[in-house]
C-alpha cells in the first residue's frame, strides 16, 4: 500500500508446484472466480513495484485545462490507491472543501465494482431514480474512475454526455491507446488515440491520432479550435456592424429625407471592401484571456447569439449610424433645404441631384471608416488594443485590407467614371477629414468598454 500511495504499479509473485492432474489442457479465465486452476495454497515470493511516471508538461496541462473550464478525468485499469496518487501528482485530484469533505471524498474515486450495479441495460433514461441521483454525483464530483473494463469506459462516457452540464449533456473528448479503450473513444465526441503506441483498432475508432502521443498536444490542439471558432464569431460581428446604417437610410426617406446610400454603394460597401477584411480575421492571434474562458456548448451558446447581436446592431452599429447621420446634416451643404421643401425625387433638379450625390458621398466615406473601427474593436472581446496590456494590431493581413478598404474608397470617389457608375460626388479635403472623428470616437467609447465595462460581455 505504501508503494502504491507514492504512485507506484505494485505486481506480487506466488509460486506453488502443480500436480499432472491439476494442470489444465488449456489454461482459461480472467479472475480468481473463473479459472480453471489452482489459485490456494501459494508461496509468496515478493512484490515488484514499477513506476510509470507521468510525462513532461501533464500538470500544466491539466491546469491549463482548469484554467479554460475543462475537467479532466482519470479513467484507468490501476489500483485505486495508485490512481489517486497519479492523479494529485498531476493536479487532476484535489483536496474537496473541509465542510464537504465527507460527502464527497467517497465520490472522489470511484471503482469499477461501486458502477456495476448502477449500469444501464441500454440508455440512462431507464435507470432508477438512485441509480440516476449515483451517476450525477459521480459526473460532478469523481476525478477517477479505477479498476474499470472496457465497458465501463464506455458507460462513464454516455453518463458525461447524459448528466453533465445539469442534464444539458457534457462535450466528451476521449483519450486512449489500448484495444479495451476502442468503445469509449468511438461513444466520445471526440475520440483521440496516441500514434506512437496506440494500437490500430483505437487508431480506427478515434477521430484524432496524436502524433507524439503528448497529452499537452490535445490541449493545444483544444485552444486552435477555440482560436478557430472565435476568429469566426470576430468576422461575423464584423460583418454585421454596417447592416444597420446601411437599412436606416432607405427607411428615413419616409421622412423626407433624401436617400443617403444608394444600393449600388451598399454593394460596393458589402463587396468591395467588407468581404476580405472579414476573411482576414482567420488569421487573427488569440487574446491572452482565450484559455481563461469556460467552454461555448454548442446546445446552449450559439456562434451567433444574443451578445453577438447586440454588439453589431444594438452597439457598433448605432455608433455608426449617429456618426454617418452627423457627417450628413454637417457636411452636405444644401441638404437642410431639400429636407423643409421635401421635394418628390421626380421633381429633383440638377442642383438637387449634386447636393443628394454629395450627402450620399459623405454617408459612405463615414460608413467606410466607421467598418475600420469595427474591424479594429472587433479584434480583440475584451481586451484593451492599446495602452498597458494591449493587444495591439498583431495581425498584419487584416491591417493591409484596411489600409486596401481605404485606398479602393478613395479611389472610387476620385476616378471619374466609378464616380459617376456609384453615384458619387467630389468631396473638399475637409469632407474627407472631419469624418475621421468618427473612427477615433468609435474606437475610443469601445476602448472604454473593454478597460471600464462589464468583463463577462461577449466571453463566449
Amino acid at each position: 500500500m505504501e508503494a502504491g500511495t507514492r504512485g507506484l504499479r505494485v505486481i506480487g509473485l506466488a509460486s506453488r508446484k502443480l500436480t499432472a492432474e491439476e494442470v489444465p489442457d488449456t489454461f482459461e479465465g480472467v479472475s480468481l472466480s473463473d479459472c480453471n486452476f489452482p489459485v490456494s495454497g501459494f508461496d509468496l515470493l515478493g512484490f515488484f513495484a514499477i513506476e510509470d511516471p507521468p510525462r513532461d508538461g501533464v500538470m500544466e496541462a491539466v491546469l491549463k485545462c482548469k484554467d479554460a473550464g475543462v475537467k479532466v478525468v482519470m479513467v484507468t485499469g490501476d489500483h485505486p490507491t495508485t490512481a489517486r496518487a497519479i492523479a494529485k501528482r498531476v493536479s487532476i485530484l484535489q483536496e474537496p472543501q473541509k465542510q464537504a469533505a465527507a460527502d464527497l471524498d467517497s465520490f472522489q474515486v470511484l471503482q469499477g465494482c461501486d458502477l456495476d450495479s448502477h449500469l444501464p441495460e441500454e440508455d440512462f433514461d431507464e435507470l432508477s431514480a438512485s441509480s440516476k441521483a449515483f451517476w450525477q454525483e459521480a459526473v460532478q464530483h469523481t476525478r477517477v474512475f479505477a479498476r474499470v473494463s472496457p465497458l465501463h469506459k464506455r458507460i462513464i462516457v454516455q453518463a458525461y454526455q447524459c448528466f453533465g452540464q445539469a442534464g444539458l449533456g457534457d462535450i466528451v473528448a476521449m483519450t486512449g491507446d489500448g484495444v479495451n479503450d476502442a468503445p469509449a473513444l468511438k461513444q466520445a465526441e471526440v475520440g483521440i488515440a496516441m500514434g506512437i503506441r496506440g494500437t490500430s483498432v483505437a487508431q480506427d475508432a478515434a477521430d484524432i491520432i496524436l502524433l507524439d502521443d503528448n497529452f499537452s498536444s490535445a490541449i493545444d490542439g483544444m485552444e486552435q479550435g477555440r482560436l478557430a471558432g472565435e476568429n469566426l464569431q470576430k468576422s461575423i460581428m464584423y460583418t454585421l456592424c454596417s447592416k444597420l446604417p446601411q437599412v436606416v437610410p432607405a427607411l428615413m426617406e419616409v421622412f423626407g429625407i433624401p436617400l443617403a446610400l444608394a444600393a449600388v454603394q451598399v454593394l460596393l460597401i458589402d463587396i468591395g471592401t467588407d468581404i476580405w477584411t472579414a476573411v482576414a480575421f482567420a488569421a487573427q492571434k488569440p487574446e491572452v484571456s482565450l484559455m481563461n474562458r469556460p467552454p461555448r456548448h454548442p446546445q446552449r451558446d450559439w456562434m451567433v447569439g444574443r451578445e453577438i447581436l447586440a454588439f453589431s446592431y444594438c452597439y457598433i452599429g448605432v455608433l455608426q449610424c449617429c456618426f454617418c447621420w452627423l457627417m450628413y446634416f454637417m457636411l452636405t451643404p444644401g441638404i437642410g433645404r431639400m429636407v423643409k421643401e421635401y421635394e418628390p425625387v421626380s421633381d429633383y433638379g440638377h442642383q438637387d441631384r449634386v447636393v443628394e450625390r454629395t450627402g450620399m458621398t459623405v454617408y459612405y466615406w463615414t460608413l467606410v471608416l466607421g467598418q475600420v473601427a469595427a474591424a479594429l474593436s472587433s479584434t480583440t472581446k475584451s481586451q484593451p488594443l492599446f495602452g498597458d496590456g494591449g493587444y495591439g494590431l498583431p495581425n498584419h493581413l487584416l491591417n493591409v485590407t484596411v489600409v486596401l478598404e481605404l485606398i479602393l474608397s478613395l479611389a472610387v470617389m476620385h476616378v471619374e467614371w466609378t464616380r459617376k457608375s456609384f453615384e458619387m460626388e467630389l468631396l473638399p479635403a475637409w469632407s474627407l477629414i472631419i469624418p475621421f472623428i468618427a473612427l477615433i470616437g468609435i474606437l475610443a467609447i469601445d476602448e472604454c468598454r473593454k478597460r471600464f465595462g462589464p468583463k463577462q460581455f461577449l466571453r463566449r
